[in-house]
């Protein structure tokens, strides 16, 4: 264990306690927190995923909410920020959230963004100016900068920002939290939910038996996709959940992370330990650790992120596994947005990393989540790529085992920025590798 990750550990009954004399505060166009409140290194860089799993295991979300934000405020993110920024955490840099670069695609998503929030937040007359006189222009300069991607070969499509961008501004808004909203001020009774956060008419129990492969009896409506350790939901969230996740999905400024477009594809990316922390989400995990408690038994959140697609690309993320248990995918898009109703959602393979290293000394997390050809070589081929396809729906969720190797399928949506290919995913527990018939912070490539 390092020493920040002792740190870290060792931090959390503190920070759990303190939280009880304070009021847990959100990051909407706040001011810096006061430099005196607390010593300069009290708080850790970064949340880890086993600190997000003692706060989820102790019930104490509103304590989980508190330690986000506080970290949160006081990184480099916060554009009201006073005092020398810290310089963002080395793993936040290394997957694709810095500051010193971007691609031509994250940019015009921002950019995007940017003109959407300046349409929906007409009223507030402050905050648009600022888009609209700070912001907007100097995405727009940046943009005419950036070479063609096919002359951005040797930094598989990535932008480092020049002389010219940082003179224009660029380092003042991009990857900044410009403007953050919160459940509570767009929908202030939204924990008074009389269903709660998911779909009251769901049938938990017939969910459940399907993952463990249980027999059902003919009465039971359980999706044609689902089989043992994958499951579909329809209709998982209730409409007035689906619209608030959707609202603070499009309109918050935390889509940091940019891919290798050359490499990976065009996507964005959230974080639940880089700004992706609103209480609806942390609520969320707790209703479905509640309603799959057979499934979640033992299992406790330890992470979650959140996914834009370019729609003018048509792949998204490519083959992987993810360092959980159990992986809950959400999908977001508006009604009508997916131009091919037969695809756009996810492919899942039956086939897990090994147990064990004796199949290649290479199979650590890292070589599997990278080297595709060795999971198709290994994995795959002896399996005959057996799969579970599941096509896109809006508020459908693809509950899994996270061991097994999964990719997005082919997609084809709308143009515009509310249109684009949208997911949530929850991680909860620790991976279980090996055999595809077992029951059953993190990086996602």
């Amino acid at each position: 264990m390092t020493t920040s990750r002792r740190r870290s550990v060792m931090l959390l009954p503190l920070l759990s306690w303190l939280y009880q004399s304070e009021t847990s505060f959100a990051f909407v166009n706040s001011a810096a927190p006061a430099e005196e409140e607390y010593p300069s290194d009290f708080f850790p860089p970064l949340i880890e995923a086993d600190d997000i799993s003692y706060f989820f295991s102790t019930h104490d979300l509103d304590g989980l909410y508190w330690a986000l934000t506080n970290i949160f405020q006081r990184s480099s993110r916060n554009p009201h920020l006073t005092k020398e920024d810290k310089p963002l955490p080395n793993n936040l840099v290394a997957r694709g959230g810095g500051d010193s670069y971007t691609s031509e695609y994250k940019l015009r998503h921002d950019l995007m963004q940017a003109e959407y929030l300046v349409k929906v937040l007409e009223n507030d007359s402050e905050t648009v100016d600022y888009l609209e006189t700070k912001v907007i222009p100097v995405y727009q300069a940046v943009l005419r900068n950036i070479p063609h991607l096919n002359e951005l070969g040797a930094t598989k499509g990535l932008y480092a920002f020049t002389q010219k961008d940082y003179e224009t501004g660029i380092a003042s808004v991009y990857n900044k939290a410009l403007y953050m909203t919160t459940a509570d001020k767009l929908y202030p009774a939204w924990r008074e939910q009389s269903n709660g956060l998911l779909n009251s008419q769901q049938d938990w129990h017939a969910i459940q038996r399907q993952w463990f492969g249980e027999s059902n009896s003919k009465n039971e409506d359980v999706s044609a996709f689902s089989s043992n350790g994958v499951i579909v939901v329809d209709n998982l969230l209730t409409e007035q959940t689906l619209d608030i996740i959707r609202k603070l999905l499009l309109r918050n400024t935390h889509w940091y992370q940019t891919k290798t477009p050359l490499q990976f594809g065009k996507y964005v990316g959230a974080y639940i330990d880089d700004g992706l922390n609103d209480p609806i989400f942390l609520e969320l995990a707790k209703a479905l650790q509640q309603s799959l408690s057979r499934i979640m038994n033992g299992h406790d959140l330890r992470y979650l992120w959140a996914y834009k697609y370019d729609s003018e690309w048509s792949s998204g993320i490519n083959l992987h596994a993810d360092q959980a248990a159990v992986n809950v995918n959400i999908w977001l898009s508006l009604e009508g947005a997916n131009l091919d109703e037969d695809s756009g959602g996810l492919v899942v393979y039956t086939a897990k990393p090994p147990e064990k290293a004796n199949i290649s000394d290479s199979w650590a997390f890292e070589s599997y989540n990278t080297n595709t050809d060795m999971v198709i070589e290994q994995l795959l081929k002896p399996t005959n790529f057996a799969n579970i396809t599941v096509p896109h729906r809006p508020n459908r969720a693809v509950i899994f085992d996270s061991a097994l190797f999964h990719q997005t399928d082919k997609y084809n949506f709308k143009q515009g920025y509310e249109n684009g290919r949208i997911n949530l995913t929850l991680l909860f527990g620790k991976m279980n590798k090996g055999n595809v018939n077992d029951a059953g912070t993190t990086n996602e490539l």
